[in-house]
């Protein structure tokens, strides 16, 4: 195991391990805002393990799906922005 790889595995345990805390504020979220909030960032620690398994499976098909997770939480984004600025 190279030196790469190990760093790449102790990537996916901290990434496994602040998804865990996402999940946490998703759930218990005290307004709709900071549920979105983590769901993003929930996305965004999505795309790096992907990204990482990539890497490590040398299967660079990974890294289309982690482009399309990418495009979908954008998207996401701008659509609860534009639900709040017609809430207002």
């Amino acid at each position: 195991m190279t030196f790469f790889e190990t760093t790449a595995y102790i990537a996916l345990v901290a990434i496994s391990v602040g998804i865990l805390f996402i999940f946490i504020r998703l759930l218990k979220g005290p307004s709709l805002a900071d549920r979105i909030v983590a769901l993003d960032l929930l996305t965004a620690a999505g795309i790096g393990f992907i990204s990482i398994l990539s890497f490590l499976y040398d299967k660079p098909v990974l890294l289309d799906a982690a482009v399309i997770l990418a495009l979908l939480a954008f998207l996401t984004t701008v659509a609860f922005a534009f639900y709040l600025e017609r809430k207002k």
